[in-house]
């Protein structure tokens, strides 16, 4: 199961978040996703793992 971690005024900005939590080892997912279907000016969703929201909310707190 996945958990919603934060919400991102855009998909830049959700690519920055996926790019640190990719360095960290955490899976995100972005919703809805950084396809040509979505526009990247869209407010995202960043979810991560169940088993990772801990690692990911420390991530968070110390950036």
């Amino acid at each position: 199961m996945w958990t919603k971690l934060i919400e991102v005024k855009n998909g830049y900005v959700a690519k920055v978040w996926k790019d640190l939590y990719d360095a960290e080892g955490v899976a995100v997912r972005i919703v809805p996703p950084l396809t040509a279907a979505y526009s990247w000016s869209a407010p995202r969703e960043i979810w991560v793992p169940d088993s990772k929201t801990h690692v990911a909310a420390e991530i968070l707190r110390k950036v």
